[in-house]
C-alpha cells in the first residue's frame, strides 16, 4: 500500500458508518479506484515471540499486504485449526498479554501505512473492561478496526457502537452455513469489510481453491461494504481465485506455520507474502 494508504486515509470521509478518516475505508476505496485487490495476512500476536510481532507487520507491508489482522491470543480460539490454536497456546504460555500486543502495534504504527485490525474474542473484550474500554485502548494503540469472530449478530450492537464511537471498523463473520437472511443482517452491521468464511470447518491449509463466486455475488446485492475472504488460502493460485470475486484474500494458517519454524520470522513473513502477492498481480492482469 505504501504512501497511497496514508494519503487516502487523510482524505477519506465517512463510509459505511465508519468514522471520518478511517484507514480501512480509505484503503479499500483506493484499491477500488485503481482496480486492485488486497492481501490480508493474519499474524498471531506474540508468536513466535512477542518482539516478532512489530517486525512482522512491517515485513507484511514490504511484501505488498494492504491490511494485517493481528490475533489477540485466546485460550479457546473460535474456528481456528491446530496451527493457529497452537500458536496462541504458545503465546499465552510465554505470558503474552493484550497490552503487550498493543505495545507492539503502537511501536510500528507510525512506520506503516497499511491497515491494522485486531482479531479478538468477545470474552477478551468483556474481560478488559467491555467494548468501550477495549475500543479506546485498541484505537490508542494504533488499530483501525476489530474482527470479533465469536460475537453473535444479536449481541454485537454494543461492540458496533463502541467501534463507531472510537473510529474503528467492525467485521463479523459469515459462514457457508449462515442462512441468507441472517447473512444480510450480519453484512449490514459490518463496517470496513465483511469477513466471508470460504469453507465450512476450521482454519487450515487446503489443496483446492475455495468456490465463493455465488456467495460473494449474493452479498454484493445487499451491501457495498468490501468483502474479504479467508480460511484455507495458502498459495498464489488460491489468492488469484479468491480476488477474482472478493475484494481481499485473507491468509492465516499457512503464514503462522511458516513463521513458527523460522529463525527469522520477519524475513519469512516477507518472503511468503511476496510469493502470495503474485496472485494479486495475475488477477489484476486478468
Amino acid at each position: 500500500m505504501g504512501e497511497h494508504g496514508t494519503e487516502a486515509a487523510n482524505e477519506s470521509g465517512t463510509v459505511n458508518g465508519s468514522a471520518p478518516g478511517n484507514r480501512i475505508d480509505a484503503i479499500f476505496a483506493e484499491l477500488r479506484r485503481s482496480g486492485r485487490k488486497a492481501l490480508m495476512p493474519f499474524v498471531c500476536g506474540g508468536h513466535p515471540s512477542i518482539n516478532a510481532t512489530g517486525p512482522m507487520i512491517e515485513a507484511a507491508q514490504r511484501a505488498g499486504a494492504s491490511i494485517v489482522e493481528v490475533g489477540i491470543p485466546y485460550s479457546d480460539p473460535i474456528a481456528d485449526g491446530p496451527v493457529i490454536a497452537s500458536a496462541m497456546h504458545q503465546a499465552l504460555t510465554a505470558g503474552v498479554t493484550v497490552e503487550q500486543v498493543f505495545e507492539q502495534v503502537r511501536a510500528v504504527r507510525e512506520r506503516v501505512s497499511l491497515g491494522l485490525v485486531a482479531m479478538v474474542s468477545v470474552s477478551i473484550v468483556n474481560g478488559v473492561g467491555g467494548p468501550e474500554r477495549f475500543c479506546e485502548r485498541a484505537k490508542t494503540a494504533g488499530f483501525d478496526g476489530l474482527i470479533v469472530p465469536d460475537s453473535p449478530w444479536e449481541e454485537s450492537k454494543a461492540i458496533h457502537d463502541a467501534c463507531e464511537a472510537n473510529g474503528l471498523t467492525l467485521s463479523l463473520l459469515i459462514a457457508p452455513t449462515t442462512p441468507k437472511e441472517r447473512a444480510i443482517e450480519i453484512a449490514k452491521r459490518c463496517t470496513g469489510f465483511v469477513y466471508l468464511i470460504a469453507r465450512a470447518g476450521i482454519t487450515g491449509e487446503q489443496q483446492d481453491a475455495p468456490e465463493i463466486e455465488g456467495r460473494v455475488a449474493a452479498l454484493r446485492e445487499v451491501t457495498e461494504t468490501p468483502i474479504a475472504c479467508g480460511f484455507g488460502i495458502s498459495t498464489p493460485e488460491h489468492v488469484r481465485a479468491v480476488v477474482a470475486h472478493a475484494d481481499a484474500a485473507i491468509v492465516g494458517s499457512a503464514l503462522v506455520r511458516r513463521v513458527g519454524g523460522a529463525q527469522d520470522a520477519a524475513g519469512e513473513t516477507e518472503r511468503f507474502l511476496a510469493e502470495l502477492s503474485a496472485g494479486l498481480s495475475v488477477a489484476a492482469d486478468a
